[in-house]
């Protein structure tokens, strides 16, 4: 059985940009429900200083993760002026191609780490 890949980025907001970046994240979670419907889960969050921005996708599969990427790249580059991407980090094992896109959003969105967690253990329904 596929294993499903969570995906999570946490971003610092720009000074000054939080309604714009509030108003983006409605915008991105629409274009994302509408065009990418094997997503499981997809969500953003916010501390509570309003000052760090967490998103969290729970991916079936690497295709869905993979699909998103591809999708969405366009729509991240709108994020590059209200946040700096500082780590992306993804639990579930991915191929070379989906691991050169995730780095491809880190450089574009402020030169993010990108960690990959392969699963060792456990279990999914």
């Amino acid at each position: 059985m596929t294993q499903p890949i969570v995906y999570v980025d946490v971003s610092s907001v720009r000074p000054g940009k939080l309604a714009e970046l509030e108003s983006a994240m409605d915008r991105l979670a629409r274009f994302v429900e509408a065009n990418m419907p094997r997503l499981s889960s997809y969500g953003f969050y916010l501390d509570e200083v309003r000052a760090t921005m967490t998103v969290v996708a729970l991916h079936p599969d690497e295709a869905s993760l993979e699909a998103h990427l591809d999708t969405g790249r366009e729509e991240f580059r709108g994020f590059a002026a209200l946040i700096e991407l500082e780590r992306i980090e993804v639990y579930g094992a991915v191929s070379a191609p989906v691991l050169e896109r995730l780095h491809e959003k880190a450089r574009m969105l402020g030169g993010a780490t990108v960690t990959v967690h392969e699963h060792q253990a456990g279990f999914a329904r």
